[in-house]
């Protein structure tokens, strides 16, 4: 499953705009990502504040069968995250498009964006 209207990664990171605030973006793994890991029960998110450019790791997801680290999709600044999931991380498994989404970023670069792939460069690289 990979909806379209997104942006992603290589390293299977979604990537939307957030309502209000089009240089602020939502990041979380995708559906096949979850599916990889196995059952989520722990995740380490970012600092609010953080600065990290692209590729730096900067969360971390532990699940039943290893620990995978997430990279920043973009350079920014941390604004929020998902706090639901230190007390519910199998969010991530039920519904990561959704509310297992991880952090919100604000861009340095909001062109940045363009530069990611969308749903079929995405699915390509899932058929291989």
């Amino acid at each position: 499953m990979v909806p379209e209207g997104l942006r992603y990664t290589a390293e299977h990171e979604w990537i939307t705009a957030t309502e209000g605030d089009p240089s602020v973006v939502r990041v979380g793994i995708t559906d096949y990502a979850q599916d990889q890991l196995g059952d989520v029960v722990f995740v380490q998110l970012p600092d609010v504040g953080a600065s990290p450019s692209s590729g730096d790791s900067i969360a971390e997801v532990e699940s039943t069968k290893s620990v995978s680290e997430i990279y920043a999709p973009l350079a920014g600044e941390v604004t929020a995250v998902n706090d639901a999931l230190s007390d519910t991380p199998e969010l991530i498994n039920s519904d990561p498009f959704g509310s297992g989404w991880m952090f919100e970023l604000r861009l340095a670069d909001a062109g940045a964006l363009d530069g990611l792939l969308d749903a079929a460069g995405y699915q390509k690289i899932l058929d291989g």
